[in-house]
């Protein structure tokens, strides 16, 4: 009656045994590391690097413990040390060796920890939990979005590009200026505002209304309501893509970037303590320019050659150096939008799409220069760096290609530069929270330490009250909460203190499972039902009540997930997994201990599950 099949029992070793391997690296804890990462847009972080790192510390005689190139996440090199003091020490002598120019390094050298999880583990992808910021410290900024200047931006493009339009098909109108979030358009005569308006229908985000003003017409051009949001939403979008580049230049490897409501983002930088470095590097700015290289310079000669008065020499970057004309052709500005492609040679290249005014600047532009080389160059922090130079191939217009990037790795970062190299829109920081080391490590002490002696608590009970029913149900708990901490690093959910709240949350829901099925078990002996009938009886109809309240207290948390933000996400996470793994340890692994234990005895008189008060006992 009460015995599983072996296979159940092979279940529930193999599922105990994979939550105690993924639960392990949380208990090696870490150490002192330098994560170098690149500093320049142009320049990647390989094996050379890290051949490099090696090198320098061996020269210095600062033995590194491990040196490791990690390109899966942060595109860095990680280098591990036994101790701070020669963390320190290395940090000064990677800084020095690394960059030949201390006011313009190329490297970035940032202190970090390494988890001390074995080699052995690591290749089966066992890697301990992320600690948010409230558990390891860190910075925290939340930004507002400036949608009127996104919007203002947006619409300069469009009114460049209305003119530019209306002058190519040779529409004369009196006068195009700005007024609030519209366009107005004044014309002398009725039928050159219909000529207009068809000519301007080839906007499928503007609307256009008729009008007049004094003795003039107008036809007013606003943004549609749906292209307005989309305006919008893609600005903070393009924002958080900026951001999320930029902050890899902290060292951190478990950001959070997530927008808040439709105009706000949300930055923490878990384990960065310099809030003056995360300022100006998260709030700066950088510009991108197409120029056409000067070929009256011999390549070559560039270092050695005059430059003529309306050019200027750049050394930084890809197929430098290079003398490009001081005209800029177009800005970052008239980019719309930028894609790594294939070109008809099936290499990889970067596909770029023009507004309207971008793509009159590039005709203009490379019409007479077919044959000569162009220029991206990227501005950040004052500084120029070339990322492509090419050739032109014919006449460029409103969409055309970058070829030469050599693999789909560089297409795919030269996509995202002219994407997301600056900000779509300013933000403003307004709100600034720091968390210290300190206080994050006493977070997580309390935090340990409330969900133990509140395991240790509940252990007591159950065994006083229950006795070896209470025993049970204890391993169970103990099985669920091992489930639960090796989903969680697993998936590498970052854990926080509303997480915390919700795994000590999850031991209580899972022992009430536990209480329902002891207590139907003592009902059943009651009612004069035979041990092992009782067992059975006891599981089987627990199971329901087990289930609806499981199921109900289920939603509320898919609630939180799907309507919360911040916090009370990282709370609905833990509390959504704790619910399943609580239902799997408290029905399956439950029934399957005590099986093992009663299920062969076949003789069996009593149970150990405490008091059964039978009415008329007494008497």
């Amino acid at each position: 009656m009460n015995r599983y099949p072996v296979w159940k029992y092979i279940v529930i070793a193999v599922v105990v045994l994979l939550g105690a391997l993924y639960t392990a690296p949380n208990y090696f804890g870490e150490s002192p590391a330098l994560q170098i990462t690149s500093d320049k847009s142009t320049i990647k972080v390989d094996s050379g690097t890290a051949a490099r790192v090696e090198e320098l510390l061996k020269q210095q005689n600062l033995p590194a413990t491990d040196v490791v190139l990690d390109t899966a996440t942060s595109h860095s090199v990680r280098a591990r040390f036994a101790d701070t003091d020669t963390q320190f020490k290395a940090k000064l002598a990677l800084e020095r060796g690394l960059n030949t120019d201390p006011n313009d390094p190329t490297f970035v050298v940032t202190n970090n920890l390494m988890p001390n999880t074995p080699v052995w583990l690591q290749k089966l992808r066992a890697a301990p939990m992320y600690l948010g910021l409230d558990l390891r410290g860190g910075v925290h900024f939340l930004m507002q979005v400036d949608t009127k200047a996104a919007l203002a931006k947006r619409m300069a493009g469009f009114q460049a590009a209305i003119r530019s339009q209306l002058r190519d098909k040779n529409v004369r109108h009196a006068g195009i200026e700005r007024v609030g979030d519209s366009i107005v358009v004044k014309f002398r005569d009725d039928a050159t505002r219909q000529a207009a308006r068809k000519v301007l229908g080839e906007f499928n985000e503007l609307q256009l209304a008729d009008g007049s003003n004094g003795a003039d017409l107008t036809l007013t051009a606003s943004m549609k309501p749906a292209a307005l949001k989309e305006t919008l939403d893609n600005g903070v979008k393009q924002n958080i893509a900026t951001l999320a580049k930029r902050v890899n230049e902290l060292g951190t490897t478990e950001p959070v970037i997530q927008q808040q409501g439709p105009d706000r983002i949300i930055v923490q930088l878990p384990g960065v303590q310099d809030v003056a470095r995360a300022k100006s590097i998260i709030g700066r700015t950088a510009t991108l320019e197409v120029r056409l290289v000067d070929q009256s310079v011999t390549r070559g000669t560039e270092l050695s050659a005059a430059i003529p008065y309306n050019s200027e020499l750049f050394t930084v970057g890809k197929n430098v150096p290079v003398v490009l004309y001081k005209d800029v052709v177009i800005s970052g500005d008239y980019i719309s939008s930028a894609t790594a492609s294939f070109d008809e040679n099936q290499q990889p290249a970067v596909s770029i799409d023009l507004n309207g005014d971008g793509g009159r600047k590039m005709r203009e532009a490379t019409r007479d220069n077919v044959g000569k080389g162009m220029a991206i160059v990227l501005f950040e922090k004052g500084k120029p760096e070339v990322l492509s130079v090419a050739t032109i191939q014919s006449e460029l217009g409103s969409r055309f290609r970058i070829t030469g990037m050599g693999s789909i790795e560089n297409s795919t970062e030269l996509a995202l530069l002219l994407k997301s190299g600056a900000l779509y829109a300013p933000m403003t920081i307004i709100e600034e929270r720091l968390v210290g080391p300190q206080l994050g490590a006493e977070n997580i002490s309390k935090g340990f330490h409330s969900t133990l002696y509140g395991f240790i608590a509940i252990a007591i009970f159950m065994i006083v009250y229950y006795m070896m029913f209470g025993f049970f149900s204890v391993v169970a708990l103990g099985v669920n909460l091992l489930l639960l901490v090796a989903i969680l690093s697993k998936m590498q959910i970052t854990l926080t203190l509303p997480g915390m709240a919700a795994i000590a949350l999850a031991l209580g829901m899972a022992i009430d499972a536990n209480v329902l099925i002891n207590e139907r078990v003592r009902e059943e002996l009651r009612s004069g039902a035979s041990p092992q009938a009782a067992i059975a009886a006891g599981f089987d109809r627990a199971w329901a009540t087990i289930l609806d309240s499981n199921v109900t207290t289920l939603i509320v948390g898919l609630a939180l997930l799907v309507f919360g933000s911040g916090a009370i996400r990282g709370f609905a996470v833990v509390h959504c997994l704790g619910i399943l793994t609580s239902m799997f340890s408290a029905v399956f692994v439950s029934r399957g201990v005590v099986n093992l234990w009663y299920g062969r005895k076949k003789k069996l008189q009593t149970l150990s599950i405490g008091t059964v008060w039978v009415p008329g006992q007494a008497k």
